[in-house]
Order: structure tokens, then sequence, then C-alpha cells
């Protein structure tokens, strides 16, 4: 029988300038943790969500966990509408036309944009589907629409390349910046001893470009893993690139906390064995995170997490909702 779960612990995280003291409250009767208890903090409810708690069961018996794994789109940077804006200057700069009658570009709306981008992980595939549904379209690059795989192929990877370079044009434009609480979190990992590792399903060129200049050259190189969609076969919800970075980082699956905003993510990093938090934006707050192990709208008054993922290892999702 689990014996009686004590997450208190005062952590002394110094840094090159600062020091932070981040202090936990213990739980001495029933290994159930709430996620109020890392403090949420909010003056307005998580827009439809009312899940400022979650019920999280700690088994007492948990190794403590070696790395904190961030998403990068959506986490690190709310970026669904900057893609979106690439694609759109992307179609519109080659004439994708999928419907022949008509005489403008493909466009995507932010309402489809947002269905879209939470169902189908990476640029590449969100193209293939919507051809496959919608007719291969003509362009610049072909006048007919294209036939063969490898003409399918040269139409989506010409795309692809041109939407990048408009993407980090605007992420260069120095007027994004990173989600709250998402640095600071980091900080905390790393000055606690724990792993930290960025997967993103977009291409390595452009999150090496968002990584570069959203969170500085000097986390950048720190990071013990980082991974994009280039280095794997198969993209989220498929699990394939965290069960890689577990590998990298030499590590156990279940040794690592994932933090991520949509269901995608979510399946990704619960279908390889590691606890996810998610950190929603205003395009998933709809989705169903049931199987997180807390949710916030951001990291902003979350204190602490980066060493309360330490003693949260084996996490199983209570059932209970918030009164």
């Amino acid at each position: 029988m689990a014996s009686t779960v004590i997450l208190s612990q005062t952590a002394t995280l110094s840094s090159s300038s600062t020091t932070t003291t981040a202090k936990f409250s213990s739980l001495t009767h029933n290994p159930i943790f709430h996620t109020n208890a890392l403090r949420f903090k909010s003056n307005k409810k998580p827009l439809s969500l009312s899940l400022t708690r979650k019920a999280l069961r700690v088994s007492a018996s948990s190794q403590s966990l070696q790395a904190l794994i961030f998403d990068c789109d959506g986490v690190i940077i709310e970026s669904e509408h900057l893609h979106r804006q690439a694609y759109n200057d992307a179609f519109s700069h080659f004439n994708v036309r999928c419907d022949p009658s008509s005489q403008q570009s493909l466009n995507w709306d932010p309402e489809f944009y947002d269905v879209l981008q939470n169902q189908i992980g990476g640029g590449k595939p969100k193209m293939r589907w919507y051809f496959k549904e919608h007719g291969w379209p003509s362009s610049t690059i072909f006048e007919n629409p294209p036939v063969t795989d490898d003409d399918q192929a040269k139409l989506i990877d010409l795309i692809q390349d041109w939407k990048t370079e408009r993407y980090q044009q605007i992420i260069k434009s120095g007027t994004v910046e990173p989600r709250p609480g998402v640095l600071r979190l980091m900080d905390e990992a790393k000055a606690a001893g724990k792993k930290v590792a960025v997967c993103s399903a977009a291409t390595k060129s452009s999150v090496i470009l968002c990584l570069e200049n959203l969170i500085g050259m000097e986390r950048f190189e720190g990071l013990d893993c980082f991974l994009a969609g280039d280095d794997v076969k198969q993209k989220k919800p498929d699990p394939s690139i965290y069960v890689t970075a577990a590998k990298r980082l030499g590590i156990s699956e279940k040794d690592c906390l994932v933090v991520e905003d949509s269901v995608i993510g979510l399946q990704a990093a619960t279908r390889a064995g590691m606890a996810c938090v998610i950190t929603y934006t205003s395009s998933t707050a709809e989705q169903d995170f049931k199987d997180a192990i807390a949710i916030y709208p951001d990291l902003s008054n979350v204190e602490g997490l980066g060493v309360i993922a330490s003693k949260c290892c084996c996490c199983q999702l209570g059932n209970s909702r918030p009164p």
C-alpha cells in the first residue's frame, strides 16, 4: 500500500545573477496532489476550461524525474497565427489554387487552421492532407495539378521551403516574444540539475531560428537535447520524437515530463510513456486534455514546476475535478 506522499521541499536555485527560492507545501494524508498546489493564480477563468485543478495521483515509490521537455510552437512561442500567415503568403506567392475556377490563391482562415494544426502535426503533412482532400492545385510551380508522387512531393517541398523562409522573416522582425513563464522554468529546471530539451514537429531551421531569437543563444546551446520534425519519420501524435529524445538524453521515458499545448502533443507524450503538462493557447483551449497531469493558460503563475517535476515521476491522472 502506498505510503504517505510528502512533496515538501525548499529548493534554492542559483543563477549567475539571481537566486530563486521555491517553497512547496506538504501533503501528509492522501496521495493526491492538486495542481492548485502549484499556486495557479488567475483573475479570470481560463477561457471555457474551468480546470484550474486536476487531481494528480503520485506513487510514493516514484523515482525523481530527470528531464523537462518543451514543445516549441504553442509552448515557447504562440505561433499558430504566424505559421498561418506564412502559409498564406506562400500560397499567394506561388498562386496555389485548388479550385480551377477561382481567381484567388488558397487562403487558410483562422477557424480552419485552428482545426487543421490541432489534427495534423508538421507542415508538409498538413498540405498533403489538404490537397488530397480538396484536390491537388495548379500553381506557378506546375501549371496543371501534379499527378505523380514525385511531382506532388516537389510541389509540397517548394511551398514548404518558401513558407519556412517567410516564417523566419517574421521571427527575425523582433516583434515576437516567448510565452510567459517558459524561460524561468527552463532556468529553474537547469539550476535544479534536471535536463532540459525541446522537441518540435516543425522543420529544424524554423525551430533553431525561434530558439535562438526567443530563448537566447546561451539557453539554446545549453539544451541537453533538441529535436525537430526532420529528425523523425513520424510526426506527432506519433510518440517517435519523445521516444528518441529519451534515448538521446540517456534516461527512461517515465523519468521525463513534457510541456505541450495541444492534444496532438499530449497524445505523443503519453504514448511515449511520459507525463505531460498542458499550457494551452486560444486555439487549443477547447480540446480534451483529460490525460494531462495539469492544465494552465500559461506558465507565468506556476511556481517551481521544474523542481516539482523531480518528485512526480510515476503519475496517473485522477478522475476528480474541481467543484
